[in-house]
């Protein structure tokens, strides 16, 4: 009988869970429900937006209000995400991702049962927490339970938003065939309840904590045991190597040390990821999001029309996501990025100077174009680029902090896009937002970091001191697919 590995830090138990050639049993099923919270993020953020109207005309709301409505789960993540970025740096990646379905269990509730305006928006504070919380953890736990010649599947995470955008507006019209009147936002909005207490009970039940991250803090025995559990791997705890005692001696790195993303190698890494995260969440929340509004245009002042239309869009999302697992693969997330920009500069443009005044199918086309240039680049690249640019130590900082970035995009769009549409008309809003698209392209010609090609492994490349100047690549190369 071979003995068995001995695991003395995070680079044994990287190589050991790179070593996978496919990932079966309970890892499969942590994958996905992991990847489930992010489907939530995806769903709460569609049952807003599939019953807007609907909404609107049942609490009278003015412009205003729908701003502040739409854009303030996206406000609260712009704190929640390097909160739970730092939460899952000092107690791990599991407890945030459970808290962070209480709050969307809560928010789901409270805004289905309200009464007033008030009352909506508390619940969507309730929501943005949890969205902020789960999205920077999910990513970083994902990249940690991923082997790295899968890392492009961390991509698959834009087609989950699309399909549960999806599962929402098709769960809307069913709503709607029940004749359930302007209450219809409130069934979709309380849908979004019972998901998230579904993954509550599931990932308290199956989630195992990472690996890596129990490596990283020195706890090798629990490392191993979670080894074991979720892939299987029979490994002993050894003496903890010098980088390990190194770094469990040294201060725990937490929101006073996130300087440490912005010096050294590190700093274009974070340039990129943030530009890039910021770009694609703008565009995607000023059109994207809207798409029930720009339907309504297209095909008619009509509930089910627009949701039907709103559900073909979002169709091409899918299957822009799945393309993108591939794409990144092929060309690197960065250059996939650059091509998804340019794609969605030019239709933002042509969708512009053309609005209005073409045939319908050809109106239709654009926005076709668009969903898919963002879902397959920059869309999916946002948040995985982020995941794979960091070692265990920053990794959820880092996510978190590129989350918060792009959070300011998602407020940036959701709410200057009903008012510069009330001043300027759709068709201009479209020509103005044409600069966010241009402003990626450009920034991802500029820096040349691309995890998928470094040729390096950033959980070999050794923890990130506090008090460094930059990352410390003091290992060999690894695969380049990490």
């Amino acid at each position: 009988m071979a003995p068995r590995p001995s695991v003395k830090g995070v680079a044994d138990v990287v190589a050991l869970i790179d070593s996978l050639s496919r990932i079966a049993g309970r890892a499969r099923v942590i994958w996905f429900l992991v990847f489930g919270g992010l489907f939530l993020d995806a769903y709460s953020n569609a049952a807003l937006s599939a019953g807007l109207g609907p909404m609107t005309t049942q609490m009278e709301l003015s412009s205003t209000q729908i701003s502040v409505l739409t854009a303030t789960a996206p406000a609260l993540a712009i704190v929640f995400n390097p909160v739970g970025g730092w939460l899952a740096t000092r107690i791990g990646r599991v407890p945030p991702l459970l808290l962070a379905k209480v709050f969307a269990v809560a928010g789901a509730l409270l805004a289905a049962f309200a009464g007033d305006f008030s009352t909506v928006w508390l619940g969507r504070v309730l929501v943005g927490v949890a969205y902020g919380i789960d999205f920077a953890v999910a990513m970083a736990l994902l990249a940690e339970y991923t082997p790295a010649k899968f890392g492009g599947r961390l991509n698959l995470w834009q087609a989950v938003w699309y399909t549960a955008t999806t599962s929402n507006l098709a769960l809307a019209l069913v709503f709607f065939h029940l004749d359930v009147g302007a209450d219809i936002w409130r069934w979709s909005v309380g849908s979004a309840a019972v998901v998230a207490l579904a993954l509550l009970v599931g990932q308290w039940l199956v989630l195992s904590e990472s690996p890596t991250w129990l490596a990283s803090k020195g706890r090798l025995e629990e490392a191993v045991t979670n080894l074991d559990r979720i892939y299987g791997i029979k490994a002993e705890a050894g003496t903890p190597d010098a980088r390990t005692r190194a770094a469990t001696a040294a201060p725990a790195i937490g929101m006073r040390q996130a300087g440490v993303l912005f010096r050294g190698e590190y700093l274009p890494r974070t340039i990129l990821s943030s530009v890039i995260s910021l770009g694609q969440s703008m565009q995607y929340f000023a059109v994207g999001w809207y798409l029930p509004v720009i339907s309504l245009t297209i095909f008619g002042e009509s509930f089910e029309k627009a949701t039907v239309g709103s559900m073909v869009f979002n169709a091409f999302g899918i299957a822009g996501g799945l393309a993108s697992a591939y794409f990144g693969r092929k060309l690197g997330l960065r250059l996939s990025s650059a091509a998804g920009f340019a794609g969605v500069f030019v239709a933002l443009l042509l969708m512009g100077l053309t609005f209005g005044r073409i045939p319908t199918a050809v109106a239709f086309l654009l926005p076709v174009a668009f969903i898919l240039c963002h879902s397959a680049g920059p869309g999916a690249n946002g948040k995985s680029i982020a995941a794979l640019s960091y070692s265990s130590d920053v990794r959820a900082l880092g996510t978190g902090v590129t989350g918060m970035v792009g959070s300011f995009g998602s407020v940036a769009g959701l709410y200057v896009f009903p008012q510069i549409k009330d001043s300027l008309g759709l068709g201009n809003t479209f020509l103005v937002l044409s600069v966010v698209p241009l402003l990626g392209l450009v920034t991802c010609l500029a820096i040349k970091w691309d995890p998928m090609r470094s040729g390096v492994s950033v959980d070999q490349e050794g923890p990130a001191a506090p008090g460094a100047g930059g990352s410390h690549p003091d290992a060999t190369a690894a695969t380049a697919a990490r």
